[in-house]
Parts: structure tokens; C-alpha cells; sequence
């Protein structure tokens, strides 16, 4: 999958999750999307490479690095929480589904109750 069709499908993918805002900031070019206000999906062109960056948990970044080579620390993020996709041979549109999922419940686990679109324990949960 090159890097425009990854951020195609995470683009498409965040308008089916409830809740969500997209915010444009052009200097540098960012597309960020939010929940209950909160960043939980970024979008940029690093040189030559249009990348997803996203939150994920620590543990689980630090799996996914080491399982896939398009996916590396997050850009311009805390490199614990935050990791980086671009397009590759070892990313598919199901991974790129799961991962921004992931990101989206993980930012909406840490909003305050009354401000979570969705139950981030259950909502979408994959096998």
C-alpha cells in the first residue's frame, strides 16, 4: 500500500467513529483529528512519504515496531505513546482500521465521562 492510500482509508476510517473533528493546520501541512477535543490521529508528508501517526499504548507501539517495518516511533510525538505508519508492504487496510480504532479509544478512555462519544472498553474492540 503506498502512503496516499494509507492515509485515504485512516481518513475514511475516523469519519465512522462517532464524536470525531478534523482540523487542518497548514504551516507546516497537518490534518489532525480529534475526539472530545483531544488528538488522537495526525496526518503530514514527511519528504516524499505522506505518513498516519497515531496514539497507541506503550507496550503495544513498541510490539508493533518491532512486527512491522513501515510502522516506526511517532513524529514529532512522545515516542512512547505515539507511533508512525507509512506506506509499506507489511501495512494493510485492516491493520490501519485497527490501529486508528485503537488510537480513537484510547484518547476517548481519557476523556472525562460525560464527554466519551463511546465506551472506550467496548466499543469497537477486535479479536
Amino acid at each position: 500500500m503506498d502512503g496516499q492510500e494509507l492515509q485515504k482509508i485512516a481518513r475514511d476510517h475516523t469519519e465512522e467513529l462517532p464524536g470525531t473533528d478534523q482540523e487542518h493546520r497548514f504551516d507546516p501541512d497537518w490534518e489532525l483529528h480529534k475526539v472530545g477535543g483531544k488528538v488522537f490521529m495526525l496526518m503530514t508528508d514527511m519528504p516524499g512519504r505522506p505518513v498516519v501517526i497515531l496514539k497507541a499504548d506503550p507496550d503495544d507501539a513498541t510490539a508493533l515496531r518491532q512486527k512491522y517495518a513501515d510502522i516506526t516511533p511517532g513524529h514529532h510525538m512522545n515516542k512512547r505513546h505515539w507511533i508512525t505508519m507509512e506506506g509499506g508492504d507489511t501495512i494493510d487496510d485492516k491493520l490501519v482500521k485497527e490501529l486508528v480504532t485503537d488510537s480513537y479509544r484510547l484518547v476517548v478512555g481519557g476523556l472525562p465521562k460525560s464527554k466519551q462519544p463511546v465506551d472506550p472498553d467496548t466499543h469497537n474492540r477486535h479479536a
